[in-house]
């Protein structure tokens, strides 16, 4: 068996061509986006959001696992980026893009909301996280990537995680599991 996934989401390979031609660097990866489309499928009639847009990559996977009923509210504070993911996703009426910063959208969102967040930037992740948490519904899932050291990251970096983990952890609201796959992933469900 192998840990590459297959059938990758129609999108994006112009995403990935769109994101590697302006040097953005920080899209997820295909192990990432497999999870993200099953979890995704997981929540019928769901209510994700995506806290980083980025150029979509992540956000053509979680379109890939939605039923019809679902929908995904993306979240990115540069237009440029986004631009690429509304190009090639804009036109799926399940998906709403947002430009805005996450903290001030985390700050102003309904709580009890989303089934799904899935949380690849700093607001939501690093900052926010109480907020990003408190839009869960019962039951709903927390996702964050990017927890195993990558390339170029600074020595204080690793401290963040470090903290992160132990922060989420130290929840009670939470269940959580950390997958070493993929950059890290941690899937948390919030408790009924």
């Amino acid at each position: 068996m192998t840990d590459n996934p297959l059938h990758h989401p129609p999108s994006t390979n112009a995403i990935l061509a769109e994101t590697n031609a302006i040097g953005f660097t920080m899209a997820s990866e295909p192990k990432t986006g497999s999870l993200l489309r099953t979890l995704a499928a997981a929540k019928p009639n769901g209510q994700l959001l995506e806290l980083g847009t980025g150029t979509g990559y992540a956000t053509a996977w979680l379109v890939d696992g939605m039923d019809a009923a679902s929908r995904l509210t993306s979240v990115e504070s540069e237009a440029r980026f986004q631009g690429i993911a509304k190009k090639h996703l804009g036109a799926d009426p399940r998906v709403r893009f947002i430009q805005a910063d996450a903290a001030e959208y985390l700050t102003a969102a309904q709580p009890g909301h989303f089934d799904l967040i899935f949380a690849d930037t700093w607001a939501g992740k690093f900052t926010h996280r109480d907020e990003a948490i408190a839009l869960l519904k019962p039951g709903g899932l927390y996702i964050i990537d990017d927890m195993l050291p990558q390339p170029g990251w600074a020595g204080e970096h690793a401290q963040k995680m470090a903290h992160l983990l132990e922060q989420l952890t130290a929840r009670d609201d939470l269940r959580m599991t950390r997958l070493n796959w993929a950059t890290g992933i941690i899937i948390a469900a919030k408790k009924h």
